[in-house]
């Protein structure tokens, strides 16, 4: 494969060097303390020529990660390998950024499970990976969808794993160090969702950078607007989907859940009241509104008379975006991108 064509996923690297006879390891973040820069469940896959794609601690230790997994390969066992700023070798090996990683490395094959795990990437289905890492379930893999279905080694354990695996489906978040009632068993549960999305009620001149923000970090966008002069192509040709609606009309459809962030820019209150009270109603995770203190109060207000209590209106960042004393529209949009990830990663 040439460089310019080489895929940025590990899955997907691992599936293409497979097709041309190559050989891969897959390592997988399964403990992190401190200030580790690559969260529970990061992945990196490892070729058997020292290819790799992805990463497990943001550089600091590829390189030895790499060497390990080269090992495995070469006959290796599955092997679990911690690094921190604690050990004088992997301190060495680059993590000086103060914390620890422990990763799981292990020998990859394409299998039926990691075969359905491409596909749902592929056709945007939620699926869970849950992956043994030590005690009798080491190395194996079941794969669990939303609806009930599964399959893999792990599939047969359904009655232990399946509240674990419903958890990670409505969080959207690694568990990891899973100890499972025979008391030796440990697992990863780590969720595969389609792209987060960033729905934007308001084809303003703040949204056209938040799309490009929110581009940049791998969100589905999606804006909607019943205004003509607002919500042109010419202005939201960088947007994956353009809705030339009122949020009533096409919001409910799109069925906000916990992958989903709402940005409520319109500042007509025609608009927005209505696509708050759509949001509040919903499963997003993220609903954030732009405001002045004076549209703030008459839009609580407003929802109090609609019917929504206290607590509920305070799940609405208003106004929207975290203080960063940004005033342009430009400056806005990134505090409003910043909040939506330090949501999503429950920081804000």
């Amino acid at each position: 494969m040439s460089s310019t064509s080489r895929p940025q996923d590990p899955i997907s690297a691992l599936m293409g060097w497979a097709a041309h006879n190559l050989r891969g390891a897959l390592v997988t973040v399964i403990k992190t303390r401190g200030s580790s820069p690559r969260p529970l469940g990061a992945m990196m896959a490892v070729a058997e020529t020292g290819e790799m794609v992805g990463s497990v601690s943001g550089g600091c230790v590829e390189s030895a990660v790499v060497q390990e997994a080269i090992k495995v390969l070469a006959g290796a066992p599955p092997r679990r390998v911690a690094y921190g700023i604690g050990d004088d070798w992997a301190a060495e090996a680059g993590l000086t950024c103060g914390g620890e990683v422990e990763i799981y490395i292990l020998p990859w094959h394409p299998n039926p499970v990691w075969r359905a795990l491409h596909s749902a990437r592929l056709d945007k289905l939620p699926v869970v990976l849950v992956l043994g890492f030590g005690g009798r379930f080491e190395g194996k893999i079941g794969l669990f969808y939303r609806d009930g279905n599964k399959l893999g080694a792990l599939a047969r354990y359904e009655d232990i794993l399946r509240e674990l695996v419903n958890t990670t489906f409505a969080q959207q978040r690694t568990r990891t160090s899973v100890v499972l009632p025979d008391g030796r068993t440990a697992v990863a549960l780590i969720p595969f969702f389609p792209p987060q999305r960033l729905v934007i009620i308001g084809a303003v001149h703040l949204a056209v950078a938040l799309v490009r923000y929110a581009n940049e970090l791998g969100y589905e966008t999606i804006v909607i607007d019943p205004r003509p002069a607002f919500a042109s192509l010419e202005r939201f040709n960088h947007a994956d989907r353009l809705l030339m609606a009122w949020p009533q009309e096409v919001l409910p459809e799109l069925h906000p859940d916990a992958g989903t962030s709402i940005a409520i820019v319109s500042h007509d209150d025609k608009i927005d009241v209505p696509a708050l009270q759509l949001a509040l109603n919903s499963e997003a995770r993220y609903i954030g509104a732009l405001g002045s203190r004076k549209t703030v109060a008459r839009r609580i207000r407003r929802l109090h008379e609609i019917g929504f209590t206290h607590e509920q209106i305070q799940r609405v960042h208003n106004p929207i975006g975290l203080d960063l004393g940004g005033r342009t529209p430009e400056e806005i949009a990134l505090a409003a991108m910043a909040e939506i990830v330090a949501a999503r990663y429950g920081k804000a």
